[in-house]
């Protein structure tokens, strides 16, 4: 089964930066796409960034020149540094990975998407 790990979350002051991690583990070939979401309280998951394995990229309007997504395809790792952040940034900040595909047993395996735990991003002074 797939695994992900982020990591990176805190408490930082309007301004600041702040670099999420995640790391996917498990037995996989491959990640067509993974990124980052988020949830603020009382409001629906909304879509923060997203990278593919190519490394096309879709940064939500809000987060746009204060943002960046990267991955490691050989790490399965993706990372997303975050600066200037602003209150209204404050949630918690999921890790999606879609399209993955795994080899165990001597059979492949195919997920839709697999998310993560999530680590809380609290932007105040």
């Amino acid at each position: 089964q797939v695994q992900l790990v982020e990591s990176g979350g805190g408490l930082v002051q309007p301004g600041g930066s702040l670099r999420l991690s995640c790391a996917a583990s498990g037995s996989i070939v491959s990640i067509n796409a993974m990124g980052w979401y988020r949830q603020a309280p009382e409001k629906q998951r909304e879509l923060v960034a997203t990278i593919t394995k190519s490394g096309s990229t879709n940064y939500a309007d809000a987060v746009k020149g204060r943002f960046t997504i990267s991955r490691d395809n050989a790490k399965n790792t993706v990372l997303l540094q975050m600066n200037s952040l602003k209150p209204e940034d404050t949630a918690v900040y999921y890790c999606n990975a879609e399209g993955v595909s795994e080899y165990s047993g001597g059979y492949y395996y195919s997920r839709r998407s697999s998310w993560g735990q999530g680590t809380q991003v609290t932007v105040s002074s």
